[in-house]
């Protein structure tokens, strides 16, 4: 199958909105859910981990309302076979322990991805 450099490949993060975290939580969050699926794609999409690499790693951050629609998200992702990374906070600062902040999907061609985020509004 093999990368097609001119394929465009990206990540996406979606952050609860309902949780309304400060930026700083938010980044920290946003950076777990990056590295997650950036290494799980090492192993399970090197192709797609290799094209986005090529592209400038670029990595977009969506808002979903709560919970429930990331999971919803999840399970669109892994019907698509999208490497993704749910995120739940350790609870040491602002939020309760366990708390789901945010879902991870990719990297991936950007067009498969969009089938799962392309309704979304930016964060």
């Amino acid at each position: 199958m093999g990368v097609h450099m001119a394929d465009e490949y990206k990540m996406v993060i979606v952050v609860r909105a309902d949780l309304k975290m400060s930026k700083g939580k938010t980044a920290a969050q946003v950076a777990h859910a990056a590295v997650n699926c950036a290494l799980a794609s090492r192993k399970n999409n090197p192709e797609a981990l290799e094209g986005w690499m090529h592209n400038a790693y670029p990595k977009i951050v969506l808002k979903a309302e709560d919970e429930m629609q990331l999971f919803d998200l999840k399970m669109t992702a892994d019907a698509l076979n999208i490497v993704n990374s749910i995120i739940a906070d350790a609870g040491r600062t602002e939020i309760a322990p366990g708390s789901v902040t945010c879902l991870g999907l990719g990297p991936d061609a950007a067009a498969k991805i969009d089938k799962v985020t392309g309704d979304l509004p930016m964060l």
